[in-house]
């Protein structure tokens, strides 16, 4: 019986070693199939984003585009460009002191100023409320407190090189009509106003004057 135990017992460790070989073998396959996958999928993985990187660039470039790209906008300000010397800041800042003049020498009927400052037509339409007002006897008062905003609307230029700039101002204000009692027929002393005015400035760029000049004015 001893030589047969012997034999089964050999017999069990070689299928044991053959096991494990084949095992180990089975392992060592599965680990090169997997850094062989690993390896790939990180060539794939460098791929991707190096191109990612190459597109980033122009993608924000185009929104970029997207975000300022306003057809009135851009409209309004290739006109702008083409003004020789012009400077929005400082016009804006010109636009500003001409209103507030312009409104008080109204105020006052100050008709020799107002005509430095606006067209003839529109000194014309004034003078034709100044000469109404003062023939009914009605005087005006009018206390300027400060601008909320005043930002350029609209520009353009005719084939006659007149440059048009409509700015859209609005201010608060407080306005008096009086009687010749000097009673206060409309209006409030105590009531601030917010009043919102378009107005058009123009100028010839084959002027040598600078000066804008008030062409229009409205309510809104």
């Amino acid at each position: 019986m001893e030589p047969v135990v012997e034999i089964l017992l050999l017999l069990a460790a070689v299928t044991y070693i053959i096991i494990k070989y084949i095992s180990i073998i089975n392992n060592d396959a599965k680990n090169q199939k997997q850094n062989i996958i690993e390896e790939k999928t990180a060539r794939i993985l460098t791929f991707v984003t190096r191109e990612t990187e190459k597109k980033e660039p122009a993608e924000q470039t185009e929104n970029t585009e997207a975000e300022t790209s306003t057809p009135e906008q851009n409209e309004t300000e290739q006109t702008l460009q083409k003004i020789p010397g012009f400077n929005k800041e400082k016009f804006l800042t010109g636009a500003k002191k001409a209103f507030e003049l312009i409104l008080i020498s109204f105020s006052k009927g100050d008709t020799e100023t107002l005509e430095k400052l606006v067209s003839k037509n529109v000194s014309r339409k004034f003078q034709e409320i100044l000469n109404q007002r003062q023939a009914e006897g009605i005087t005006a008062e009018t206390d300027f407190i400060g601008f909320d905003s005043a930002e350029i609307t609209n520009a353009q230029i005719t084939k006659n090189d007149l440059v048009k700039i409509t700015v859209k101002f609005i201010s608060e204000q407080v306005n008096l009509l009086k009687n010749k009692e000097g009673e206060v027929i409309e209006g409030d002393d105590q009531y601030i106003q917010n009043i919102t005015d378009i107005w058009t400035f123009e100028r010839n760029l084959t002027s040598t004057s600078p000066n804008w000049l008030l062409a229009s004015t409205k309510k809104s």
